[in-house]
Order: structure tokens, then sequence, then C-alpha cells
């Protein structure tokens, strides 16, 4: 019997979906007798449950449920007193509910493969449960192997490395685990001494995995980067090179309904498959496509009456300047403030109250904390506006439709 374990927070009902998609995804490509496991809480509705019993049903295999707020109400409890923003960050609680899997699951069962839900296993899932672990805590795809150019890119987020707590080299993504069962459970002590560490360090920006790698990134097996492919990473090579049997990883938003992007549609082809697949989920799409267009006639809008009296400045990271005033038409007295150093904010803050109600600032810098311009009080759409809101694939920036799959 092949295990593997999902950890679903569903305030919505509508993220159920992808874990069905992941598990459909798994039935379709593995002959083995699987059982899934659904560490989840009182957030998981009843026909939810139901289409993950269909979906089992229909492959002839097993589901089990695990209400981790009714069998761990105590170390719940516990997490929210250590971290009462769960779910209000970018990810919610689910993401600590692995650490429960230990003390929930069965005896009997010394191992298992976690998978986030936002993957697809194009293979067949015996391939990753069939390496052996050893003495090891766990097996996971480090991220130098998955892309090094994006880890280098991101190493100055990464709290861990830059304080020289983990080697660069052995950082590792917690989406995909092959866990030693055997050895967790007698680590327990390790874990909270993890989760303690992480309650008093909040600017580790990957929480869960950031924990695992405190703890095991000396001491863990390295999976091969077909066990975790980043979807992001895989479409720098081409939107529609053919899928090859990897687990696809569509980490960071990188999925839309685009169907002309091979992984896309690798995707949506799985997503069809399964109960959640439905009139109300295309009509909810629909739905998502005509607020969009309502929402980018209203930008327009706004930014008529704007500009009609401001001036604009732009904020840059300096190795797009060129490309940006190209773009922007920037004339010659049009600032330009070089987004470059830890200092950049405190200079584009500074402007943006010396020019308060005479300007207009076009944010064009990835990634930006835009609620630290919303907590210094500045309005969007009237002091500041995503630069990125204004460019299309033409520029070599992907329309961002993955809210629409979300709301599906």
């Amino acid at each position: 019997m092949i295990h593997v374990c999902f950890a679903l927070y569903d305030k919505t009902g509508r993220y159920s979906k992808f874990t069905g998609t992941a598990m459909t995804s798994i039935f379709e490509n593995t002959a083995s007798e699987v059982t899934v496991h659904i560490l989840h809480d009182d957030t998981l509705p009843a026909d939810n449950c139901d289409k993950f019993i269909y979906i089992a049903g229909r492959y002839g295999q097993h589901v089990k449920f695990y209400n981790v707020e009714t069998l761990c109400a105590d170390r719940i409890a516990e997490i929210k007193r250590m971290f009462p923003a769960a779910n209000q960050m970018r990810y919610s609680i689910a993401m600590f509910y692995r650490f429960l899997i230990p003390k929930v699951f069965p005896p009997e069962v010394d191992k298992v493969i976690y998978l986030d839900s936002d993957v697809v296993v194009n293979l067949d899932i015996r391939e990753l449960w069939r390496l052996e672990l050893g003495d090891k805590p766990l097996a996971a795809a480090n991220e130098t192997a998955i892309d090094a150019a994006r880890l280098k890119r991101s190493v100055a987020m990464k709290y861990l490395i830059v304080q020289k707590l983990v080697a660069y080299d052995d950082y590792f993504n917690s989406g995909v685990l092959l866990m030693n069962l055997n050895f967790l459970r007698g680590d327990e002590a390790s874990i909270n001494r993890g989760l303690k560490f992480l309650s008093e360090h909040p600017q580790m920006a990957w929480p869960d995995q950031d924990v695992l790698n405190y703890l095991y990134a000396a001491n863990y097996v390295k999976l091969s980067e077909k066990f975790d492919v980043f979807v992001d990473v895989e479409r720098t090579k081409s939107v529609a090179v053919k899928p090859r049997r990897a687990i696809y990883h569509y980490a960071v938003e990188a999925l839309t309904p685009n169907t002309g992007d091979s992984l896309n549609r690798l995707w949506m082809e799985y997503f069809m498959r399964t109960p959640f697949f439905d009139a109300d989920t295309i009509g909810r799409l629909f739905a998502g496509f005509r607020q969009m267009q309502i929402g980018l006639k209203q930008l327009l809008l706004i930014m008529s009456t704007t500009l009609r009296d401001r001036r604009r400045s732009f904020f840059i990271a300096p190795a797009n300047v060129d490309a940006f005033r190209k773009i922007f038409a920037v004339r010659n007295d049009e600032d330009i403030i070089a987004a470059d150093g830890q200092a950049a904010l405190k200079k584009l803050l500074d402007a943006m109250k010396k020019a308060r109600g005479k300007k207009i600032f076009f944010i064009c810098v990835p990634n930006f904390p835009f609620g630290a311009l919303t907590q210094a009080g500045f309005a969007a759409g009237k002091d500041f506006v995503n630069g990125f809101d204004f460019l299309s694939e033409a520029q070599g920036v992907p329309s961002n439709f993955h809210a629409l799959v979300k709301a599906m």
C-alpha cells in the first residue's frame, strides 16, 4: 500500500478542487494500491468530502480523513497562539498540518508521501514511494537542482541561507516530501524547537519549509528534480513543450486558464476528470472574466481623471530602466527612482510624501510590497499604480489569471 497525504484548509470551499485534481492525477498514473490521507479542519465542506470519496471509489482506491481540530485540538490551539496571523499570511494554517502527520497517522504506517495540493503527478507515484530513506528523516528536491538560477535570484529572501544556518546547496522545497514517520515520531522535540524558532523569526518567508530546512537540511535524501518540477521554471524552456513524466508543482500562482500553454492544459485535463468540474465552475469562470473587464475599465477611468492634473514618476529596478523608459515613453522631465538596495523603499516613500497630490507613481518592481505604501497613507490608483498592470505578454509579462482559477 502506498500512502499519500495532503493538508487542506478550505474556507471558501474552492481550494478542494486542487487536492481533487492532484488525487486524480495520482490514480490515473498509478496501478498500485494507494490510500490518500487528507488532514483538514472544520473548513472542509461535507460535499467536498463526498467528491474525494467519489474520486477514490471510481479508481478503486482509498481515502481517509483526519480532522486535526478534533484529533489535535491542543496542538492546533498552541499553533494558533504562536502564529495568530496564520490565516492572514500568503499561506493558510494548513501549512502547519504536515507537522501533525507523525501524530495522527496509524502506527503501522512507517512512511508517507506528502504533497502540496497545487501539484500534478504525471508519473507512477511508486517511483517516489520505492526510494529508500534509511535513517534519514525525509527526502526532498533541493532548490539548486530544481533551478539554480531561480534560487540565486531569491536567495536574499531565504533567511536561513543569508544567516548561514542552511547551506545554499542544501536548501530544499517542501512541496513534495517522502517522510520517514518512524524517525519523525521520535523527533517531536526537534519539531517543537523548529516551530519556536519560526515564531521568534517571523522574517522567514516560507514558514513550514523553513522549519523543515532549519531541522533537516543537513540530513535528508536529495530527490531527482523530476519529482518537484516548478512549472514557471519549465515554462522558460517552451510553453509548447510536451509534458514529461514528472511531478509538476504549480507554485507561485503559475496556473491560469490559458489552455494554449501545455502545462496549464495538463492540469485542466486532470481537473476535468474530477466532480469539481461542473456547470457552476464554468459559470464562476465567466463571472470572473466579466469582473476583470469591469475592473480594467474602472482602472482606465481612474487613470484618465487622475493623470489630468498630475505628472508621472517611476520606481524601476536599475537593470530595467531602459526597457520601461521605452515602454512608457518616459519624458525627460519625468522622474525615475532607482529601486536599488535596501534604502530604495525609504527613498520612494520620501519622494511620494514630497509630491503628494502632484504626482502618480508607477511601481515597476516585481513582488513589490504595496502594503508598505497603503500603510503610509497612500491610495492605490490615486497615488500609485502597479506598472506591470499596464504590460502585456508582448512585453514579456504573462497575464495573471490565477485568481480566476482559485475562484472556479
